[in-house]
């Protein structure tokens, strides 16, 4: 299934996000995920970028095989190829080998995590196995090391807004703190937890559950929220209303 998100801030679209959720198969998964600015933020904020990540079921805990994260900041390419034998991540392509601009992070804080869309579906599989959104996640893209936890705040009703989804979902609470992989002209505040709202719904019969809101903060653009505004089969090209 494929699903285009809007994300806004301050009542006004800043960046477009299309999604691709392949977890229907018992035994494996696929998401794919891409975004670019839109409007005045595209002005100030020159990327764009693809990830994508491979994986499989083991007890309905999720495994990622390969992940993949291609994008162009500030007319630099950015590629990273992540792949898990032993369950642990290797780097099979990163691009640019070292970024001087970021601290590395330390081989041990790399053990034993898996990446973000990873963290993703195995949101999606709990909340479908047991209608709760309990759940952490040592996340580690390459470049950055984070903990994640996520909880349940409740049910809600969305009501549908600007095109966007409406209908019953599971509210999940989450909070996010980075641990490694700090810039280097990183202040204090990069340092403290990021906490965010997700709804969480199906929201067509048959279809996977997803988020189809979020609420987060942004370092640039301010407090951020993304609304589900379309979904197609995964072959058709989904396009914003």
């Amino acid at each position: 299934m494929r699903a285009v998100y809007s994300v806004q801030a301050a009542g006004m679209q800043v960046m477009r996000v299309e999604a691709v959720f392949d977890l229907d198969n018992p035994s494996r998964y696929r998401i794919e995920s891409s975004f670019r600015f839109t409007g005045m933020a595209g002005w100030f904020a020159n990327g764009r970028q693809a990830n994508r990540v491979d994986g499989v079921w083991v007890n309905n805990a999720a495994r990622p095989v390969r992940y993949v994260g291609d994008g162009l900041w500030r007319g630099e390419p950015r590629q990273t190829v992540l792949e898990y034998p032993a369950n642990q991540p290797v780097a099979r392509v990163m691009v640019p080998a070292e970024d001087p601009d970021r601290e590395p992070v330390p081989e041990a804080l790399q053990r034993g995590t898996v990446d973000s869309l990873t963290a993703l579906a195995q949101l999606t599989r709990n909340i479908a196995t047991t209608g709760r959104c309990e759940g952490r996640a040592a996340i580690y893209d390459g470049r950055r090391r984070a903990d994640m936890a996520a909880r349940t705040l409740g049910r809600d009703r969305l009501t549908a807004q600007g095109g966007s989804w409406g209908g019953e979902a599971v509210r999940c609470g989450f909070e996010a703190r980075q641990l490694a992989g700090f810039k280097r002209d990183d202040g204090p505040d990069a340092r403290e937890p990021q906490e965010g709202t997700a709804w969480m719904a199906a929201p067509m019969a048959g279809a996977p559950i997803i988020p189809v809101r979020v609420e987060m903060p942004g370092r640039w653009l301010g407090r951020l929220t993304a609304l589900l505004v379309e979904i197609k089969p995964a072959q058709q090209q989904a396009e914003l209303r």
